[in-house]
């Protein structure tokens, strides 16, 4: 995957994955802050997503000027849109129940789940994949029209909500530099990234 070649424009959306947070590992210091992800899965038929940064960068004034800048990174709000919501998703993500006959219920009291969302944005060199570590979603608006002269295809929007992880971690996403072992495995699990300072010193 590592190329020279860099992006001029980025167009499409394909690819859509998500991975469910079945629960909170624990981290060295024994706090619940690492997610346990569940097996990646397709949500097929996506149309268009629009996500947002939320939080913005505040000032610290002291001796007549900026001391000091915040970094407020509060995650991402938008709205994924797809063609239909699968079933798997409804119940998985969005809390509803499968009942016996084979029928989708909503309750009241229902509980939204945490995941993953990976996806793909097309380039003219290279393909650039994401992935934002805890998402969760709300229910999507029921909407259709009766069949006139012509059919207009409905689609089902979900409200997005991305938080940054009790690590800090927001997002990642793919580069020219990013390795092939990487970018072709993008979809199977959330990236972990690799961050550690690598030592260039020599031991004798």
């Amino acid at each position: 995957m590592a190329t020279s070649k860099k992006n001029k424009v980025k167009f499409g959306l394909q690819n859509v994955y998500w991975a469910k947070i079945n629960e909170w590992g624990e981290d060295p210091d024994g706090n619940k802050t690492v997610p346990a992800y569940g097996p990646s899965k397709h949500l097929p038929g996506a149309v268009s997503l629009s996500i947002d940064a939320n939080g913005e960068a505040e000032n610290f004034f002291a001796d007549n000027g900026v001391y000091y800048v915040i970094n407020n990174n509060a995650g991402y709000t938008g709205d994924l849109e797809i063609a239909l919501i699968t079933t798997e998703f409804a119940t998985e993500i969005l809390g509803e129940i499968l009942d016996n006959n084979g029928v989708l219920v909503e309750k009241n009291d229902t509980e939204l789940a945490q995941f993953a969302l990976m996806f793909e944005f097309l380039g003219d060199k290279h393909h650039i994949r994401h992935v934002m570590y805890c998402c969760s979603a709300s229910r999507p608006a029921t909407e259709s029209a009766t069949t006139e002269e012509s059919t207009e295809v409905k689609t089902e929007k979900l409200s997005l909500k991305a938080t940054p992880l009790p690590t800090g971690l927001v997002k990642s996403k793919t580069t020219e530099s990013t390795t092939e072992a990487v970018y072709n495995n993008w979809f199977k699990m959330p990236y972990n990234p690799d961050t550690v300072v690598k030592s260039s010193a020599k031991t004798s």
